[in-house]
């Protein structure tokens, strides 16, 4: 059943995306504790529910934050409402990232659009304890300066982690906009990173058809498939394997993943670069 969760803040990132705060209003703690890379289900009445990546610190339990986009009957329903409302959340559910595996080792992250949400968690574990992973670099791609999410985290805070490095870049810049970054789709970052196949993992979330020429990209350069995982988005109604609507191939995304590996994801007969 959904806990009760009253939104304390919200945060405009794009013209289309906010970041929502929540406290949990039962006896329980404000936030949720939760691995990342999982997700909740966010529901509101008369309109349903949605499934939105947790986008907060793993380490504070203070309150749950969620990045959302505004693209369909329930996210513009959340739109409308302001602090103070209340709606349901449950979970977290999924399997989230493997950053067990990752300790020692170099991180990619590579996102576009509001595929950064999931990895932000990461971000800031990474920030809490700079000596879990060897080095993170972090790659992120939008379509304008004006749709990039955590844009001033990005140009600021999360460069300054120690053992990172930032790459942004947007498909195009319009005019009497400003942008000091690489433009082109995500992939051109490629020719810049520093990140190399040995000893490392690849942490990847967005479009689709991002990720496809992102897989291609990184198997051309030596990663191998069980170095990418990849977090799919489906529409999930359930979240927990029962209604089918999130089926990919043999698996369901919100039981069985969201996040997969390469490996996995290319047994699968519609995997994200067939006929790539």
């Amino acid at each position: 059943m959904p806990r009760k969760a009253v939104i304390r803040e919200i945060t405009e990132e794009t013209h289309d995306t906010k970041t929502f705060t929540f406290d949990f209003i039962d006896s329980g703690p404000r936030g949720l504790e939760f691995v990342a890379g999982q997700f909740a289900m966010i529901s509101i009445l008369g309109y349903g529910e949605a499934a939105i990546s947790i986008a907060s610190d793993p380490d504070d339990r203070s309150g749950l934050d969620l990045t959302v986009r505004e693209v369909g009957a329930v996210t513009g329903a959340l739109f409308r409402l302001r602090e103070g409302d209340e709606v349901g959340i449950r979970g977290p559910y999924g399997n989230g990232w493997p950053l067990t595996q990752a300790e020692g080792k170099r991180l990619l992250l590579i996102s576009g659009g509001c595929g950064c949400g999931t990895l932000r968690p990461v971000i800031l574990s990474h920030k809490n304890n700079p000596r879990r992973f060897r080095y993170v670099e972090v790659l992120h791609g939008a379509r304008t300066p004006g749709d990039v999410i955590y844009r001033k985290d990005y140009e600021e805070t999360w460069r300054d982690i120690p053992d990172t490095r930032v790459l942004l870049s947007v498909d195009k810049v319009p005019a009497g906009e400003t942008w000091s970054h690489s433009v082109g789709v995500v992939t051109t970052l490629f020719d810049e990173m520093e990140t190399e196949p040995e000893g490392s993992i690849v942490l990847m979330c967005g479009p689709e058809i991002m990720m496809k020429f992102s897989v291609l990209g990184l198997l051309k350069r030596g990663f191998s498939p069980d170095q990418i995982f990849c977090s799919m988005e489906r529409r999930m109604r359930c979240g927990v394997g029962l209604c089918g609507h999130c089926q990919l191939g043999s698996k369901y995304v919100c039981r069985d993943g969201p996040v997969f590996s390469y490996a996995e994801l290319e047994k699968l007969p519609d995997h994200i670069v067939r006929g790539g």
